[in-house]
């Protein structure tokens, strides 16, 4: 059996994502968040807030018996606030990275922690964007904390190819590319005054330009089965498909 743990489930690229992989009888999922919406008998859901750090960094992953294959995918993330540097919200700076950044950075921690000695394929993917690698303004927040996320992630993946190389745990880092999700709608309906770009994301829906989460889930699915064959931890979905 090939377990998944799974990060902000309740819709987008993450109830996607797990949608088409119970298409597969020999996985199962564990979604982790705050709110669920999916019922099935290869699924269980975890309920942890994870903007909450005091309890994600007490969550701890099980041992598994029967396992082929573990992978954590960290996809949930937030936006946050976009206005520029000198107007932003503290409280959404704190939340921001607390979410893309510090939470899956301890559930990489706790993951590498509980199956560095097993035996089989074991995969982190993280959920990043295009965003942390190109500045976006208005958008430090997001920017930002994707970026801090590709970094972790990229020393991870070097301390694994230098220290574990006899068995390893893979760490990637994807940007998914331009999604069509809610957080997309929370883009456009961004005031021009604290967002100047607002415009060309509504042309990006207006004109098709927007991929469709379960296109995406298929994507991922056949990255995670050829996670082996990447040297560079830093990817990119359109550059792949």
């Amino acid at each position: 059996m090939h377990y998944y743990y799974i990060t902000g489930v309740s819709r987008g690229i993450g109830k996607a994502l797990v949608e088409e992989l119970l298409k597969n009888e020999n996985n199962y999922v564990i979604g982790i968040g705050r709110t669920n919406a999916l019922k099935h008998e290869r699924f269980e859901f975890i309920k942890l807030d994870l903007m909450k750090l005091d309890l994600v960094k007490e969550f701890r992953f099980i041992q598994i018996i029967d396992a082929q294959s573990i992978t954590l995918v960290n996809n949930a993330g937030m936006l946050g606030n976009v206005n520029h540097v000198g107007k932003l919200d503290n409280q959404s700076i704190i939340d921001s990275f607390s979410l893309n950044t510090i939470a899956p950075a301890i559930l990489m921690n706790n993951f590498a922690l509980a199956y560095q000695q097993f035996d089989g394929k074991k995969l982190v993917l993280n959920i990043s964007s295009g965003a942390g690698r190109h500045t976006i303004e208005s958008w430090s927040c997001y920017c930002g904390s994707k970026s801090a996320l590709d970094m972790y992630t990229a020393v991870a993946e070097t301390e694994q190819a230098e220290f574990y190389k006899s068995n390893p745990v893979k760490f990637l880092s994807v940007a998914p590319g331009i999604i069509d999700t809610q957080m997309q709608n929370e883009i456009r309906a961004v005031d021009k005054s604290r967002f100047n770009k607002v415009d060309t994301f509504i042309n990006y829906k207006e004109e098709g330009k927007l991929t469709n989460p379960k296109d995406l889930a298929r994507q991922l699915i056949d990255l995670i089965d050829k996670s082996t064959s990447f040297n560079n931890p830093l990817l990119d979905i359109r550059e792949l498909y």
